[in-house]
């Protein structure tokens, strides 16, 4: 028996943003209430909100964006799945060395080809603290090393997700650059997934297939995503 969830958030007025600098503003233009035929709203929001895919022309202006990847770049089958919950030290807002390992155990232990991989998911508990400041004041990032690491060892795996805001740790945005630049770079990227919704989700979930969607946008440098998972219930 299957049960489909979300992985990503719905957006609304509330939803965080990175350095809580941007809102997602929703404004109706026609109004039923106030005696309009129809309800027709408009909104105004940067693309890097909510849960999102940033694109290599986030940071390079010859970087890919949505017209670059076919219908089933977006597909994610059971095999092609690698999801892992992390347990981090709160003090440490830089992932390296914890997800580094546990890839090393899943290289000497996998009973399939590593290769296989495809979309790698990473939880790191943010998901449960998303209605607090320090959802991005605190915000875990991701070490520009486990770019070098992921192409050299798991070398099929095109996109990156987590339940942070960013792959960016707001504490230390020069480093959060750099990560941008080595996963975004246009020559090989993994695109990576902000802001998932994986906060019911753990280890003993065994997804049968993983849809990502993504707001298409034409030229755009990032796009807000609805995710769909399929998994045993």
């Amino acid at each position: 028996v299957s049960k489909v969830i979300f992985l990503s958030h719905i957006l609304d007025e509330n939803t965080p943003s990175y350095g809580n600098i941007n809102k997602f503003l929703i404004e109706k233009k026609s109004d039923i209430q106030k005696g309009d035929v129809a309800n027709d709203s408009f909104i105004k929001t940067t693309v890097h909100i909510g849960t999102h895919i940033d694109m290599p022309y986030h940071f390079f202006e010859n970087g890919q964006t949505i017209e670059d990847f076919p219908a089933d770049f977006w597909l994610f089958s059971k095999e092609e799945i690698l999801f892992l919950d992390l347990k981090i030290d709160k003090e440490k807002l830089i992932i390296r060395d914890e997800l580094i390992d546990r890839l090393e155990q899943i290289k000497k232990k996998s009973q399939i080809s590593i290769l296989n991989y495809k979309l790698l998911i990473v939880k790191t508990g943010m998901s449960n603290i998303r209605g607090e400041d320090r959802f991005w004041i605190e915000n875990f990032g991701f070490h520009p090393d486990i770019y070098d690491y992921l192409i050299e060892n798991f070398s099929n795996i095109r996109i990156l997700g987590f339940d942070s805001i960013s792959v960016s740790s707001f504490a230390n945005r020069m480093l959060g650059r750099e990560a941008h630049k080595r996963f975004l770079n246009p020559e090989n990227p993994i695109l990576l997934l902000e802001d998932m919704n994986l906060k019911d989700i753990d280890e003993n979930i065994v997804f049968k297939e993983i849809i990502i969607a993504p707001f298409r946008i034409s030229k755009c440098d990032g796009l807000p995503c609805t995710i769909i998972g399929k998994i045993n219930d």
